[in-house]
């Protein structure tokens, strides 16, 4: 297959939607299939192009057997939602020429867009018409319902409509992949028949990431005594609903056994440091190497999975995957019924988004109860293995990719 990939993030960022758009390239480029992914020099989760690759124009590379070409695009320093907007399309309009590019020097059998950013669906779709290639968008957070639950829209009026019809028209033709049940739920629920419904999950790192059977190297570098950490790593940004730890860790500041960690960049950080002043029992750290990411999880004794209300069935933190192959529990802020309660059931505990003396209580729960906190991390190290592994997931996703494309040509 000729495999043209269209999406905005991508590594070296570490986290976020950029690690699983480079590991499905890469896996499809070792399988012998041609790939050339056209994406935004990287700037996630910093909102700052990285330094190495803030040079003029495209840069163009082979990396792991993918072509790979990165297009300048807007970063804005301070992501509201008006200039979210124009940081998007800054990277359809700019992707569009590469993409001609792309799919002149290799004619594509199918053109994958990765949401976000949806918007590059009006690129990809052209494309596709151009070179007579199939369509198929991958999403990874439902843009529209979560810009409108997290506020940088609002969710009534003419701009909501002609977003939410945006959205309906490029989910309108070709396979639409998404990462979770409730996600494809979400799916049927925007009106995309079943048959052009995939599930395409994030996957953990089980191989590299395992539970630890000794300290972690971090609590002698970051001078940790405690003999508990309640840890929270990734993306410090509007959606995770992370600025209720400051609040629970305000609530638990006479257990002098426990200290919270936050490891991670994001739009949020200062934020929390200032909503963090005073308290002697949270750390904030930068984020970790990829290849440390075993010790960094194994820090953990509960892993915080935070989230906004109205959010848990539009996304699914692809952190998640990793805190469940390190072996420990997780302690997540969703209603229940919710796909992150769902996911979560078994592994650790949820409580009510926002409620943060709810959120102290199951973490002193969880802590003062090791038997129950030791089965939770079993089952999410087992979970984790039959349901997270990356080998299976993406390869049943090539599968799936090869079997549309020969559907596609059984009916010329």
């Amino acid at each position: 297959m000729n495999v043209l990939i269209l999406g905005l993030n991508y590594a070296p960022e570490p986290v976020g939607i950029g690690p699983y758009t480079a590991g499905t390239a890469e896996f499809l480029a070792a399988a012998g299939h041609k790939v050339t992914v056209v994406c935004g020099k990287p700037y996630y989760p910093d909102w700052k192009v990285q330094q190495s690759y803030r040079k003029s124009g495209v840069l163009s590379s082979m990396e792991k057997g993918v072509r790979v070409r990165r297009v300048p695009i807007y970063v804005p320093s301070k992501p509201s939602g008006g200039r979210r907007l124009v940081h998007h399309a800054s990277f359809a309009l700019r992707a569009f020429p590469e993409m001609v590019r792309a799919a002149r020097a290799e004619k594509p059998d199918v053109v994958m867009c990765i949401a976000p950013s949806l918007i590059s669906m009006v690129t990809a779709r052209a494309i596709a018409r151009m070179f007579g290639a199939k369509v198929w968008v991958h999403i990874q957070d439902f843009e529209v319902e979560a810009a409108f639950a997290t506020g940088l829209l609002n969710d009534r009026g003419i701009v909501a409509k002609a977003a939410r019809g945006f959205e309906q028209w490029c989910l309108k033709r070709g396979m639409v992949s998404t990462i979770s049940p409730q996600m494809c739920a979400k799916l049927r629920e925007i009106g995309v028949p079943e048959a052009r419904i995939y599930q395409f999950r994030n996957w953990a790192n089980i191989d590299n990431i395992k539970p630890l059977e000794r300290p972690s190297v971090y609590r002698e570098r970051w001078n940790i005594a405690t003999p508990y950490v309640a840890l929270y790593s990734g993306n410090l940004g509007n959606k995770q609903g992370i600025e209720i730890i400051p609040k629970v860790a305000r609530l638990l500041v006479d257990r002098p056994d426990l200290t919270f960690v936050i490891c991670g960049a994001g739009a949020s950080r200062n934020r929390l440091i200032a909503a963090a002043e005073g308290l002697p029992n949270i750390r904030f750290f930068d984020l970790q190497p990829a290849e440390m990411m075993a010790d960094l999880l194994g820090l953990a004794t509960v892993h915080l999975l935070p989230q906004i209300a109205g959010a848990a069935d539009l996304v699914l933190p692809s952190k998640l995957a990793n805190m469940l192959a390190s072996g420990r529990a997780v302690l997540a802020t969703a209603d229940l019924g919710t796909g992150i309660a769902n996911e979560v059931d078994g592994c650790g505990l949820s409580t009510p988004p926002g409620d943060a003396p709810a959120m102290a209580a199951a973490l002193d729960f969880l802590l003062e109860h090791s038997k129950t906190r030791e089965e939770f991390g079993n089952l999410a190290r087992l979970l984790a293995e039959q349901y997270w592994s990356k080998r299976e997931i993406v390869s049943s996703f090539s599968t799936k990719l090869r079997a549309y494309l020969f559907e596609a040509i059984s009916k010329i």
